[in-house]
């Protein structure tokens, strides 16, 4: 019988990339979104799209909306997300807690349909500043959902996997590519608009940028503005 693993699915570069290694490692894929608040529905658009596309067995988008506890530019309508590229510390797009939130309805539904690995694409090369995206946090994480839950108890353990937490950009775009992800599927933009076009001026969208020129490959991304342009994005 086919292994079965719980993949948290965003829409954006590095979800996809983890299901397709996913997949590649004989998984049958269960695909989790989710509705929590955040600025624009467009990512949600493309995790349905990379779902069909990559195999998914099934894919859930689940409601569970964070914007009354705010706390984040994503969930927050009175935060600006930053589009400057200067920040220190913790960014202001970190929103409280998600990770573990998202691990814990997808550990819940790991249990109902018998998956014993979760998936989800922690970065600390390019995010250090999520406190929920470091290596410490996918062990503990592991060691909760072992103590937690009735598979766990019972002797079947459970494995986080966070397959890119050590990976470059660059290197997770070459991984993905190898995998046949089509990037152009892909929305990573904070700021991204109805149509799923990204702003370039973001962090996220520098990040992403910066990936592709250092992995070599033409950056698929659709844009808001002509990105040619070094003013491209100043009024965004």
């Amino acid at each position: 019988m086919t292994s079965r693993a719980i993949v948290l699915l965003s829409g954006g570069l590095d979800s996809a990339t983890v299901l397709a290694m996913a997949r590649a490692q004989g998984f049958e894929t269960y695909a989790l979104s989710m509705r929590y608040g955040q600025r624009h529905s467009s990512e949600l658009d493309a995790a349905r799209r990379v779902a069909r596309a990559l195999g998914a067995q099934r894919h859930e988008i689940i409601d569970l909306d964070l914007r009354p506890f705010g706390g984040s530019a994503l969930t927050d309508d009175t935060l600006d997300v930053p589009v400057d590229g200067n920040s220190t510390g913790i960014p202001i797009t970190y929103v409280p807690a998600r990770n573990t939130i998202m691990l814990s309805v997808a550990l819940g539904w790991a249990e109902a349909v018998g998956a014993y690995d979760l998936f989800f694409g922690a970065n600390a090369v390019d995010y250090s500043g999520y406190p929920d995206c470091r290596p410490e946090f996918v062990s503990a994480y592991e060691t909760l959902a072992n103590i937690a839950t009735k598979a766990g108890v019972e002797g079947q353990r459970i494995r986080v996997q966070a397959p890119i937490i050590a990976m470059s950009k660059a290197e997770i775009i070459r991984t993905g590519i190898g995998l046949g992800v089509d990037y152009g599927m892909t929305v990573s933009c904070y700021l991204a608009d109805a149509e799923g076009r990204a702003c370039g001026v973001c962090d996220s969208c520098r990040l992403r940028r910066a990936g592709f020129e250092a992995a070599g490959v033409a950056d698929p991304t659709r844009y808001q503005t002509d990105q040619t342009d070094p003013a491209a994005g100043a009024k965004q």
